[in-house]
């Protein structure tokens, strides 16, 4: 049975976003947010978690992409919390690793609502294309305390920026596929402690 999709909207004077999110993925994913390898990053997070993402953001790009990509991962981490709260009790732990040529990321998740990012990425370039490629912590580091998980992203090796940032994208997709997968009861089940 489909979950009703989550909605969320963030309005400042910095960026618009909007997000509609559900976990059941049909393959029907639209990202936009002005920025082209972010938009294909987010794209393969959704393809391979196997989420729905409708996901459209305007922000201030004349300034720097640093704002859209920040607030994006704050939407994104918000419509994640939302659906954990929808949810009961999930999963909670999630590790995926994955290849992309030369490239080898892996991201390990706690659904455990106490947030904390460690982020053991190198990359080789500073740029992805024309994309600042080291502003992707901050994605991840918004991502990671506004849905309050646990978020571990390593990569192994790798020697195209492209390739590294991919790899790591998938492997987030697919950890977080199976640590929000539901399995009945309530969240109190989640932990010994009898809450998170």
């Amino acid at each position: 049975m489909k979950t009703t999709p989550i909605t969320v909207k963030r309005e400042t004077k910095e960026t618009n976003i909007s997000l509609t999110l559900c976990r059941e993925g049909t393959k029907q994913i639209h990202v936009q947010t002005g920025l082209p390898f972010f938009d294909h990053l987010l794209t393969s997070f959704a393809f391979h978690g196997g989420f729905d993402l409708t996901l459209e953001a305007i922000g201030d790009l004349t300034v720097d992409p640093h704002h859209t990509v920040e607030d994006v991962g704050l939407v994104l981490g918000d419509g994640f919390h939302r659906l954990l709260e929808t949810s009961g009790q999930v999963m909670r732990y999630g590790y995926s690793i994955i290849p992309m040529d030369d490239a080898l990321c892996e991201a390990i998740v706690d659904v455990c609502e106490r947030p904390y990012l460690v982020y053991r990425v190198e990359y080789p370039e500073s740029l992805a294309g024309s994309f600042p490629i080291s502003i992707l912590r901050e994605f991840f580091y918004a991502f990671s305390h506004r849905a309050r998980i646990n978020l571990h992203l390593l990569a192994r090796y790798g020697e195209n920026c492209h390739h590294l940032a991919e790899s790591l994208f998938k492997a987030f997709g697919k950890a977080l596929a199976q640590a929000y997968q539901p399995v009945g009861g309530s969240k109190e089940g989640m932990s010994t402690k009898g809450t998170l």
